[in-house]
């Protein structure tokens, strides 16, 4: 009965304290499968539940690039700062509050980047091999896992942008992928929360024109059937917030 209750405005409102860092999403593909939700909760902390919508869980693939990536300390480093990224994630709530986003993996095509986030945010990053090519409407985005495993995880997507739709509107499904700000981590001491703030998402229609996800099955939940819902957005400028231990 929690998800009903949740509040799912109060997260999108800018933290009170300082950014620990600043980056920039662009070119986002937001793919989506419904998945049962006993094979998402085998997967996530005992103090996590499976945020669900009308009843639903959901497993998210999200290919994106990541720009100007830096600490609040220190400008963004070409060659360091700009990359591909993505992401393999469902979504969450701790005791019926703070809906967040739960990562089963990503993978980037930056080694220091790996690196940096398996350390400092204790998130399950690895490193990829990956390709974005755009012309005109048309995006192809492709990527493959080298290390660490598990292996094969690999994705390719050749998608068409369409008509801008604004931003999502509460209560909707497109909302409840779309609109969140909070991210859970398991660290060495317990699990942890944090916060980043933006913009709504300008988001767009897209059609899929082919696909070939392995990403979802290399997390460990069943493979995806059907087409998946589909969006994009061109993207939004992040700040990002420390790490917290949930209470």
């Amino acid at each position: 009965m929690f998800p009903a209750m949740i509040d799912r405005i109060s997260p999108a409102l800018r933290p009170p304290d300082r950014p620990a860092g600043f980056q920039r999403w662009r070119t986002l593909l937001f793919l989506h499968w419904e998945v049962p939700a006993e094979a998402i909760a085998r997967l996530l902390p005992a103090e996590l539940s499976v945020d669900t919508f009308e009843g639903k869980a959901w497993v998210g693939v999200v290919p994106f690039t990541m720009r100007d990536v830096a600490p609040r300390w220190s400008p963004s480093v070409p060659g360091i700062s700009h990359f591909h990224e993505l992401n393999v994630r469902t979504y969450v709530h701790l005791r019926g509050k703070d809906p967040g986003v739960w990562f089963f993996s990503l993978d980037a095509a930056a080694t220091i980047a790996v690196a940096v986030a398996r350390a400092g945010w204790h998130l399950p990053y690895h490193r990829a091999s990956m390709k974005l090519d755009i012309s005109g409407s048309t995006v192809d985005y492709r990527s493959k896992r080298l290390f660490p495993g598990p292996k094969p995880a690999e994705f390719e997507a050749r998608y068409h942008i369409g008509e801008s739709i604004g931003s999502a509107k509460p209560g909707t499904l497109t909302h409840f992928f779309a609109e969140r700000y909070i991210l859970y981590a398991r660290t060495r001491s317990g699990l942890s929360l944090g916060r980043v703030h933006h913009v709504p998402y300008p988001l767009h229609e897209v059609k899929v024109e082919s696909w070939r996800d392995g990403m979802v099955a290399a997390a460990g939940l069943p493979e995806p059937s059907g087409e998946p819902l589909a969006l994009y957005s061109p993207g939004v400028d992040v700040d990002v917030y420390k790490l917290v231990p949930v209470v």
